[in-house]
């Protein structure tokens, strides 16, 4: 209904000044329902309030309080634990560098054992064939002329050790012994083949 709501344009400046006047004095004269004499300052009731039965503020700001300090003791383990690490990754760095360096080592042995058993078996090589040269060297070789061919059989050496002291007239105590024994060139056959 429109006539019932005043509306604001057709109230003049002057009108509205007036009613906002005799709001305010009509507050003031209202009297309270308490007395300036007997209610503590608002400090002093949330005081008591909180000193006889804590608040919802007060249990939440509790609680935070023990979780930040929670929280406090989690970052001290944190860092610590990171020290921890930093320094296992540090030593196992320096583990690593070592045991690069061990294989590396034994890398060098293992070609210098494989040198020296190559050097092993040619310094073998070499004093055999020392053995064999100064042998040869020292040997005393005979040569003997004359002798039918196929007269010493299979065993030359047995041949010369009792065709020798025939031959000299000399009796060898103890007995010659002959380390190789064999003639010199091709064995003749009777029937030779002309080609």
């Amino acid at each position: 209904m429109p006539g019932n709501k005043p509306n604001h344009k057709s109230v003049s400046k002057p009108a509205r000044q007036l009613l906002f006047s005799e709001m305010l004095q009509h507050k003031r004269s209202t009297p309270t329902t308490t007395s300036p004499q007997t209610s503590p300052p608002p400090t002093e009731l949330t005081t008591m309030a909180d000193k006889d039965h804590p608040t919802t503020m007060d249990r939440i700001l509790h609680k935070i309080t023990t979780v930040s300090r929670r929280i406090e003791g989690m970052d001290a383990s944190i860092t610590s634990l990171t020290l921890e690490t930093k320094s296992m990754r540090s030593e196992i760095a320096s583990f690593q560098s070592r045991v690069t360096g061990f294989e590396q080592r034994m890398g060098l042995v293992k070609a210098q054992a494989t040198m020296s058993r190559d050097r092993d078996q040619d310094l073998l090589y070499l004093r055999s064939k020392l053995t064999d040269m100064e042998d040869r060297s020292r040997r005393d070789n005979i040569r003997l002329h004359r002798i039918p061919e196929n007269e010493e059989g299979a065993d030359m050496q047995a041949f010369l050790s009792s065709t020798l002291p025939k031959l000299t007239s000399l009796d060898f105590d103890p007995p010659i012994e002959f380390q190789r024994a064999h003639r010199i060139g091709p064995k003749h056959s009777d029937n030779p083949s002309r080609p």
